[in-house]
């Protein structure tokens, strides 16, 4: 599948920092897929376009509420039974992809719990059950900027892994 981005939007998101830039893939990946990434769609990407995508999940739910979150919303096999963490080793993101790999053993210690249907009430009870995952996310948040750099960099030196520049 060819992912298309418009000169415009990529100089313009360029101008506006490394999270718009970023972003401005993320949105290219997602449109040409139909808006979301299931297993119908993500045979249509190359594994630099998933772990883009990867990344942008395991950001946005770390940042908004942690690592439980994210398993409890479904994404612990996306992020931790899939290459995800090597691949963000190949990009350069060594100490990233050892804090996926911790989050991997915690994971597959506490699926189950974490991925079954609750109340909101539960749920807000699951953060209290598993404080184990309080360090990842400290971590995370640490070293979060750092990585969106990383991948930022990485995404502008193979820009034609991600996407076809068009006029």
């Amino acid at each position: 599948m060819e992912v298309k981005i418009k000169d415009t939007t990529l100089r313009d998101a360029a101008k506006e920092g490394m999270d718009a830039f970023i972003d401005a893939f993320r949105q290219a990946i997602l449109e040409a897929i139909g808006g979301e990434l299931n297993k119908d769609t993500m045979p249509l990407l190359n594994a630099d376009q998933i772990t883009l995508l990867a990344y942008e999940t395991v950001r946005e739910e770390v940042l908004d509420g942690g690592f439980v979150q994210l398993i409890h919303n479904g994404y612990g096999p996306f992020i931790f039974m899939n290459p995800f963490a090597k691949a963000m080793h190949q990009w350069g993101a060594t100490d990233f992809r050892n804090l996926i790999y911790k989050g991997r053993k915690l994971y597959e210690a506490h699926a189950k719990e974490l991925e079954k249907d609750c109340t909101d009430e539960e749920f807000m009870a699951l953060f209290e059950r598993f404080p184990e995952f309080d360090d990842l996310d400290d971590a995370f948040v640490e070293m979060e900027e750092e990585v969106t750099a990383l991948v930022a960099r990485y995404i502008d030196g193979h820009v034609e892994r991600f996407a076809t520049v068009v006029m």
